[in-house]
């Protein structure tokens, strides 16, 4: 057990960022669908509006528990939060084009692009918060 708990130690981060992704994936899928499947919402507004719930649940979890951020000063919130909602736009807009791509180009199910597109932006934005966002300043 207590090399169990020495390895989580270790990788502790990366696996408390994977179960958050995919608690945001989860959210972003789950939302996604309710939008597109039930309410019968254009793939387009499903898209922004999972992805807008998806993204404050991910900050949320990432500030609190994956990267724990020390930052408290209301500028420096102000910087985290932008950061992040930066990094999310721009690999939002990158999950969009490929989301697009699979419906409009290959003409295939929005549910199962929905689901690739997801899977690249969840690691491109860990990249993005490890190495920008939730950086610890030294």
């Amino acid at each position: 057990m207590q090399k169990i708990m020495k390895r989580y130690k270790q990788y502790e981060e990366s696996i408390l960022y994977l179960f958050f992704g995919g608690a945001t994936f989860v959210v972003s899928v789950v939302t996604y669908s309710l939008f597109s499947a039930a309410l019968h919402w254009e793939y387009t507004l499903a898209y922004v509006a999972s992805w807008f719930l998806a993204v404050l649940f991910a900050y949320l979890t990432n500030r609190i528990w994956v990267f724990r951020s020390k930052v408290t000063d209301m500028a420096g919130v102000f910087r985290e939060v932008w950061q992040f909602y930066l990094a999310r736009i721009v690999t939002g807009v990158i999950g969009w084009l490929i989301l697009a791509f699979g419906v409009r180009i290959l003409h295939q199910n929005d549910l199962v692009w929905n689901g690739i597109q997801n899977i690249f932006v969840i690691l491109a934005n860990y990249v993005l918060s490890k190495l920008y966002i939730f950086k610890e300043k030294v």
